[in-house]
């Protein structure tokens, strides 16, 4: 199945109805979407020790990587698979340190960077080792101390990171603390695109967020562009947190209350002058999605104020509309909309990316 989106914003009709509620298409997008684009991992904190391994699922019930973070005795943080290339056993199972990845199985063992150092039983075997015997190593990219992996990706994180830096680059991301106290999963019965879908405009807040339409100014609500994440600016109008700059930055004077990142296809950068608040989409089944928050704090005295206060009131409000739209997307008279040319930049944006992904 084909989707076509004119790149043209003011001819262009939505993904149609089908796109949310095809079991073929929710299994496609695996291979042509999520395994080419990046993924949140954590931050340095899970291999915090030299010579530190982490075992973990990417994306646990969608694609079900095995993975496996490593620090090697030099510092060097690596991501491999979790799987032995003998027989396909897990490789490690818990979070430990060790000098040496040995599969419990039969003995096959790994340096920390995936390379294979020995296999007990195997002298008569031919041509052997090979390069295949080694761990898969997956690109994986630092900011901060914020890690992110792909499986097998089709750009450069680092391009996205130098689209974010431009705007919150003057902030100390090494200096965010992750706070374990406001993670939290929502589930939700909807489609994960519809989430997305949902939270790439501000065209509802005025409708569906009465608290946070009382601190952003509507009227002054952007969205910007980028080739494979898009922007968000929140501005305020009210006495309330905003962000303060030094005067090289390129909105200095503006009364910016919160930056709304979002990377394609799944991944949300929050910034409020309290901090970042990153929102990861993890599709479950094709109506049925989880929603991870993940809070990193740098002022802790500017939490519950402006626009980054209440967010789980606001969760709870854009999980009522976007389960309604996916009981709405089910009629048999709904195909496709039409997009707010002033309003609906990213969810456009959004859905030529899907298109584009899908056809390739």
């Amino acid at each position: 199945m084909r989707f076509k989106i004119n790149s043209d914003i003011t001819k262009a009709e939505t993904l149609p109805a089908t796109f949310y509620k095809d079991p073929v298409v929710f299994e496609i997008i695996k291979e042509k979407v999520f395994l080419k684009s990046w993924q949140w991992v954590g931050d340095e904190s899970l291999v915090d020790k030299p010579q530190s391994v982490h075992p973990f699922i990417l994306l646990d019930g969608f694609l079900t990587e095995p993975l496996l973070l490593t620090r090697d005795k030099d510092g060097h943080i690596n991501c491999l698979t979790n799987v032995c290339t003998h027989r396909g056993n897990l490789l490690a199972l818990t979070s430990k340190t060790t000098k040496k990845l040995t599969c419990s199985y039969h003995g096959r063992r790994f340096n920390l960077q995936g390379k294979f150092e020995f296999m007990p039983e195997f002298t008569d075997a031919e041509n052997f080792p090979r390069p295949c015997d080694h761990l898969h190593r997956f690109p994986l990219k630092k900011w901060g101390h914020l890690l992110f992996a792909g499986l097998n990706p089709s750009f450069d994180f680092q391009e996205v990171i130098n689209i974010m830096n431009e705007r919150i680059g003057f902030l100390p991301i090494d200096e965010f603390k992750l706070e374990k106290t406001l993670q939290k999963d929502f589930l939700i019965d909807a489609n994960w695109a519809l989430y997305c879908d949902n939270y790439l405009e501000g065209f509802h807040v005025p409708f569906v967020h009465e608290s946070l339409n009382e601190v952003l100014d509507y009227g002054s609500y952007e969205t910007i562009i980028y080739e494979h994440c898009n922007l968000q600016i929140g501005y305020s109008d009210e006495a309330t947190e905003i962000f303060e700059f030094p005067q090289n930055h390129i909105d200095y004077g503006k009364r910016v209350a919160a930056y709304y990142f979002w990377v394609f296809p799944n991944i949300m950068f929050n910034f409020y002058p309290w901090g970042l608040s990153i929102n990861i989409v993890k599709p479950l089944e094709i109506s049925k999605t989880k929603v991870s928050f993940i809070s990193y704090v740098l002022d802790p005295t500017k939490l519950n104020k402006g626009a980054g206060s209440n967010l789980e009131k606001v969760e709870k409000e854009d999980e009522v509309v976007v389960e309604n739209v996916q009981k709405g997307v089910r009629s048999s008279f709904y195909k496709a909309g039409r997009f707010s040319p002033k309003r609906e930049k990213g969810v456009h944006h959004f859905h030529v990316l899907l298109s584009k992904f899908l056809n390739q």
